[in-house]
């Protein structure tokens, strides 16, 4: 592993959000120090590093912070070029295809998985019908520019593969909760096969959460919405 200059990364164990820089952090080789936040009782050094939107991830490099997932991953691919794979390509249209994609992620995949695992029975069908939507636009995606490779960014994991790879365990949350095969390999056998891949780089197998243990705390996370939000006893 590489120094990081005292790099180090404020934290929560669920967040996919969070798994995205774990995981290019491992890629760079980059050493880090994990601080783990509370969000149910957000920390001063949080609040201090990022006053705007109060959220994690930040990344501190050089007692400066940078926030938003997708600007930490490509603040570390430009920071630390020469370590480790790429995680944008040099070719700008390719790099503009990448983050195409994954904002589409943020966009259409992780507001279906909130739905499905905290929003009301009422919408739940809905968010299943666009998660399944959003998926089969990624697996032709993936056909087309992996070149029947292993990943996204072909040989090496790119942002893309990051994005959507953070994911995996609340999908398979999901599963567990619904009862639904999210990714199957009937509609969309490809990504079934980058799923494997990809969990089984050495960069992603100790950073993404077990799937159970996401479900435990989302059952523990409602509980105490319905708690907060109960009326008052007689």
């Amino acid at each position: 592993m590489e120094k990081g200059d005292g790099v180090k990364l404020i934290g929560f164990w669920t967040s996919p959000y969070v798994a995205r820089v774990m995981i290019a952090l491992n890629l760079k080789g980059i050493e880090y120090e994990f601080l783990p936040e509370d969000l149910l009782n957000k920390s001063e050094l949080l609040l201090k590093y990022n006053p705007v939107y109060k959220k994690v991830p930040v990344l501190i490099h050089g007692d400066k912070p940078v926030c938003e997932s997708l600007i930490i991953l490509q603040y570390i691919d430009q920071v630390w070029a020469s370590s480790g794979p790429s995680i944008l390509s040099a070719d700008p249209h390719e790099r503009a295809f990448a983050r195409f994609w994954a904002a589409f992620v943020d966009d259409k995949v992780i507001p279906q998985i909130r739905a499905l695992i905290f929003g009301v029975d009422e919408k739940k069908a809905e968010a299943t019908e666009l998660l399944f939507a959003a998926l089969l636009q990624l697996e032709e995606t993936f056909v087309k520019c992996s070149k029947g490779k292993s990943f996204f960014g072909g040989d090496t994991i790119n942002l893309v593969d990051i994005t959507l790879g953070s994911c995996l365990s609340l999908l398979k949350a999901i599963e567990i909760i619904t009862g639904i095969n999210i990714l199957d390999k009937t509609k969309t056998p490809r990504l079934v096969e980058w799923t494997e891949g990809f969990c089984s780089d050495e960069a992603v197998k100790e950073v993404l959460p077990e799937a159970k243990k996401l479900v435990e705390y989302s059952e523990a996370l409602l509980a105490l919405r319905r708690a907060a939000s109960a009326p008052p006893s007689k």
